[in-house]
């Protein structure tokens, strides 16, 4: 449980609503109202964008080695990547609003097996290519991830951790189903 709430706590880090508050920007009100890497991109700039995109995949690598030297176990480690995921997406200092959490729930796959990132990102590439809309493509692939880490790690907890890194990123991508 304290790997869950160490990782929950580094994924709530508002970085991109941070960088924008800095430039005098309000991320949540402007652009896409998403306090996420890529509004930052669009808002601020390529750089501070890459800045943001850079901190929030380390926030997602950071709580998985959180997580195993806390609880001395690959299974914190998992924990610990899940609730960066769900920090990111449900940040308390956001009044639980959130980012869409791709940058951290890359960093937490990276971290736990760079295969798991590299089968979610060409699953996204084949998907993104037969539906021609980016958002369905990583809506589909969140919904897969337990299946893509049950894969890979042939384990009950591999598969829950797929479920905790999936279901934020899927729920915070349902409303762009359309676009």
């Amino acid at each position: 449980m304290t790997a869950f709430l160490l990782g929950y706590f580094l994924g709530s880090l508002p970085v991109a609503y941070w960088f924008g508050a800095l430039r005098g920007k309000d991320l949540l009100k402007e652009g896409s109202g998403n306090p996420g890497a890529l509004n930052a991109f669009r808002l601020l700039g390529p750089v501070p964008g890459l800045f943001v995109l850079l901190l929030d995949l380390f926030k997602g690598v950071l709580a998985v080695a959180v997580g195993e030297g806390v609880s001395g176990s690959p299974l914190g480690g998992l924990l610990g990547g899940v609730g960066a995921v769900w920090g990111h997406a449900f940040s308390p200092w956001l009044l639980f609003r959130g980012g869409k959490a791709l940058a951290p729930g890359a960093g937490v796959l990276l971290a736990v097996d760079p295969r798991l990132l590299l089968w979610a990102l060409a699953l996204f590439a084949l998907l993104a290519a037969l539906f021609r809309r980016p958002y369905r493509a990583v809506f589909v692939v969140a919904l897969a991830m337990p299946l893509l880490a049950a894969m890979l790690g042939k384990t009950a907890a591999h598969l829950l951790f797929g479920l905790g890194v999936g279901l934020p990123v899927a729920f915070r991508h349902l409303k762009d189903w359309n676009r």
